[in-house]
């Protein structure tokens, strides 16, 4: 299996937004909650302060590194929740077909009909703001397309001799769901998952930048953005910043995402020279 430039691209603006996650607690250089100084406050890039401070003092560098924290806990937890809904209701429906299977295209359906942000909208005004309600807000909104890819691929896959022969042989159907059919289509449910990290991560800001995501004053780069918003003429580089990490994380799963489809899918590859 080769990787083309798109897959090594973004997986190496992923890595770069893992790692700041990962040790952001040993390279970060203050404390991204409670090192506020307003003596220092809107200060520009420099030796101490690499991307400057904040409003309130704070190092944007610091505060841009935990935020990576929240952004990765969002778009990993929020896929996985997509995914287990997502194939469980597509592999199902596909299989067993009937009224399983007109019930689960009717609900998909009904949630591809509702803007994805209204939805998340809507759940996190019943729930309320925090990133628990937010994990659950995202992790129900976008499974319906994960669905819609399971139960396609399982359509195609039950048909198969090696499926034929576990029925055959008295594999029950979850058995063979689980089994026979889940592994042989995991190659799309992934590359779906990876582009849904970069649409997760673009949501979280989304909805923290409307004041219903992360709270302050804990570090994500959409509340980033919030209390940039009277500063940007004053302190350009406290949007700056924060806006081009959303860009690289965003784009680093997109092509990542497109990279591990070309590399995957048999079609694609017979059409490259």
């Amino acid at each position: 299996m080769r990787f083309g430039f798109n897959f090594w691209l973004g997986a190496s603006l992923t890595a770069l937004v893992i790692l700041a996650g990962v040790l952001a607690p040993w390279i970060a250089p203050f404390d991204p909650v409670l090192d506020a100084d307003l003596m220092s406050s809107e200060l520009p890039p420099d030796a101490t302060f690499w991307f400057g401070t904040d409003g309130q003092g704070r190092d944007v560098y610091t505060r841009i590194l935990y935020g990576a924290q929240i952004s990765l806990t969002v778009g990993i937890v929020s896929q996985v929740i997509n995914s287990v809904i997502g194939v469980t209701l597509g592999m199902t429906a596909g299989y067993w077909g009937g009224w399983w299977d007109d019930l689960v295209n009717g609900l998909t359906n009904v949630m591809l009909a509702i803007p994805s942000l209204i939805f998340a909208l809507a759940v996190m005004a019943v729930l309320g703001p925090g990133l628990p309600s937010l994990l659950v807000a995202l992790g129900l909104t976008n499974w319906s397309w994960t669905c819609r890819i399971a139960r396609s691929s399982t359509l195609s896959l039950k048909s198969q001799g090696y499926v034929q022969a576990a029925q055959t042989l008295g594999y029950g159907d979850l058995r063979i769901m689980f089994t026979q059919i889940l592994p042989n289509m995991m190659g799309p449910i992934l590359v779906m998952a990876t582009l849904g990290m970069g649409s997760a991560v673009l949501s979280e800001a989304a909805l923290s930048f409307l004041g219903l995501g992360i709270q302050p004053p804990f570090p994500s780069w959409g509340s980033m953005l919030t209390d940039a918003r009277q500063l940007i003429q004053l302190a350009p580089w406290v949007a700056i910043f924060p806006g081009l990490a959303i860009f690289l994380s965003v784009l680093g799963f997109n092509l990542l995402g497109d990279g591990l489809r070309d590399s995957l899918d048999p079609h694609m590859r017979t059409r490259k020279p």
